[in-house]
């Protein structure tokens, strides 16, 4: 499949805004080309439009190429790229599981583009046929969310494996979570689907979220296409730094997963033992969807008492659910002994 045939016409013929940087291949001493001003030296230039220096360092972490990566403002500026590059307003649309991650739905109905959801199956299980039914002609891409948001599982990979082989069209499989399960990463199938987007982030797993650094990751060819349409400097020079001094500290990341996973199965374990409890679903991430008896009401007293979860009994399948991440000892702690006092006083 060549992805340059489902481009949209205007995107297929844009000019980009294209900068002398952009243009320059070596090492400049002297910078009289951008209009900036010459002193407050570390903050006075633009960045890398390219994230080159950063890419390289990607790339060898997640064995790829440099060319088959393109860093964002967050993933959701990827995702909303696949809206521009691929799907025309009023006129096409796409495909997602659901429930999943709500910029799906955001970044389609921003675009005016169709957006078709299909209800996962029992335990949040993908039914690919489903899936590929509802697409048309006019489907641009399928989303998928493998380990998913809010359910926490991964997606059965014959299951993707069957929409990756039988759908025209892009298919993007977000792995923000993908660094907290055991199953492989996707990155490996780039040269073998011409098709494919995946998506990953520094915000989760290496704990930069507060720095929105979000990467996609595809053939060079959908690459290309990113960076025609993205804004030029996309991504500061203070995040590509600090995204620079992350990725030299591997070792740092795999501990902090290491101790997430580690406290993840005690806190479902605690969170069983409460009479609020009904439900703890299998999770691949750093998160439990947790289905108990009231999600409003148990919402409301976890607010009074400082702790924040996201309830979730608003999205199909996830009546009475609340997503819980899972966090430090102290803060898991504090949330064990506020459901604790809560599940006291349903019982009085």
């Amino acid at each position: 499949m060549n992805p340059e045939l489902f481009v949209r016409r205007n995107i297929y013929h844009l000019q980009p805004y294209s900068c002398a940087r952009d243009e320059f291949q070596g090492v400049a001493s002297v910078h009289l080309d951008a209009n900036e001003n010459p002193y407050n030296q570390g903050l006075n230039r633009y960045p890398d439009p390219l994230q080159r220096t950063l890419k390289e360092k990607i790339a060898g972490i997640k064995q790829v190429r440099p060319a088959q990566i393109m860093a964002g403002n967050g993933s959701d500026e990827a995702i909303d790229l696949v809206f521009r590059i691929f799907c025309e307003p009023r006129e096409d649309n796409v495909v997602a599981m659901e429930p999943t991650y709500g910029m799906y739905k955001v970044a389609a109905d921003i675009n005016d583009v169709e957006y078709r959801p299909v209800p996962l199956e029992e335990n949040f299980r993908l039914n690919a046929s489903k899936m590929l039914a509802a697409a048309d002609s006019r489907t641009k891409a399928i989303f998928l969310c493998s380990p998913n948001n809010p359910s926490g599982n991964l997606m059965k990979r014959e299951e993707m494996l069957i929409v990756m082989q039988n759908f025209n069209g892009i298919v993007v499989i977000d792995e923000a979570y993908i660094d907290f399960s055991t199953g492989p990463t996707w990155l490996k199938e780039l040269d073998n689907y011409a098709n494919l987007i995946v998506l990953q982030t520094l915000s989760k797993a290496w704990g930069l979220a507060s720095m929105r650094c979000g990467l996609a990751f595809a053939s060079e060819k959908i690459i290309a296409l990113f960076n025609k349409v993205k804004y030029p400097y996309n991504v500061n020079t203070l995040t590509q730094n600090k995204a620079l001094d992350a990725l030299n500290a591997v070792n740092r990341k795999n501990e902090w997963v290491e101790m997430i996973l580690k406290a993840r199965e005690p806190l479902a374990e605690s969170l069983k033992t409460l009479p609020v409890v009904e439900k703890i679903y299998k999770s691949d991430a750093n998160f439990l969807l947790v289905k108990v008896r009231d999600a409003d009401k148990t919402c409301r007293f976890l607010t009074e008492k400082g702790i924040i979860v996201r309830n979730r009994s608003k999205i199909p399948l996830c009546d009475n659910c609340l997503r819980i991440t899972v966090g430090t000892p102290d803060e898991n702690s504090a949330l064990i002994a506020a459901l604790k006092e809560f599940s006291n006083e349903l019982n009085k």
